[in-house]
């Protein structure tokens, strides 16, 4: 077993600092009881407190996880229809052009998206708010599903489908019954990547939102032009404290499947 050496630990040191110090002094002085976010004046509760009474923030964090979940199902659901058709169709007419504009959004600048959208809304003269916003997420989002189930099926055996369609079984009953199934780990950590991904982005948003659909990251991002709130630390830290949670329940969740698996193991 190799030993560390001092270099190694000090790279790794500077390395957590850099990521994890930041984020660590933004959670403590979402605590400050002073009014200027970086003077330390007491351990308090009062910007927690006064998030609830901000009905603005508030309403951007129902209208971003509202617009996060309807883009996440809706992006899952084609894209995980895409990646369907490139794993199992095999060669068909387009598929050429189906797999370029399905990956463009990964090496297209958000910029020019936002900006393509944007002027695709304006020439078909719709009112931009939460559908439009919507519709551009799911935009975004769909190419990662794709690439992320995609890869999941063509790793899957496919003689479990076959074995299912020789016994009888049709061939969209196979897709739920079985093909489905085998791939939900891929489509439930798609899901979760496209829920991730329109909560965070500001870029596209920026461009295709409008009047009433003001999301958590463009409030932000206004008033923290004109300074840094204490209030910007408090829904910060809720929300570092919200991923937390949910990586330790699913990292929970995995351990219980890996010792249930072995536990069926070992008694067969």
């Amino acid at each position: 077993m190799r030993r560390l050496s001092g270099f190694n630990i000090a790279s790794v040191a500077i390395g957590l600092a850099f990521l994890y110090l930041p984020i660590t002094i933004l959670v403590i002085y979402s605590f400050n009881d002073s009014r200027l976010v970086s003077v330390w004046g007491g351990f308090s509760l009062r910007w927690y407190v006064a998030l609830i009474e901000d009905r603005d923030m508030l309403e951007a964090v129902r209208t971003s996880l509202a617009i996060a979940l309807l883009s996440a199902a809706l992006a899952t659901l084609l894209g995980t229809c895409v990646a369907l058709a490139l794993a199992r169709l095999g060669r068909f007419r387009g598929r050429t052009m189906l797999s370029a504009m399905t990956y463009a959004p990964l090496v297209m600048p958000e910029v020019i998206t936002g900006l393509s959208l944007l002027l695709l809304f304006v020439a078909v003269n719709v009112d931009r708010g939460f559908w439009t916003v919507t519709i551009a997420h799911t935009t975004l989002t769909m190419c990662f599903v794709t690439i992320i189930v995609q890869a999941r099926l063509v790793d899957m055996d496919q003689s479990i489908e076959e074995a299912a369609m020789d016994l009888g079984c049709p061939p969209l009953r196979t897709l739920l019954t079985v093909t489905v199934p085998m791939a939900a780990p891929a489509v439930i950590s798609a899901f979760l990547l496209a829920f991730s991904l329109s909560l965070d982005d500001l870029v596209i948003a920026s461009f295709t939102t409008g009047p009433g659909a003001t999301t958590l990251p463009i409030r932000i991002y206004s008033e923290v032009r004109l300074g840094v709130k204490p209030e910007i630390n408090a829904i910060s830290t809720l929300m570092i404290a919200t991923v937390a949670i949910a990586v330790v329940l699913a990292s929970w969740v995995e351990r219980s499947r890996g010792r249930n698996k072995l536990n069926e193991t070992g008694k067969a």
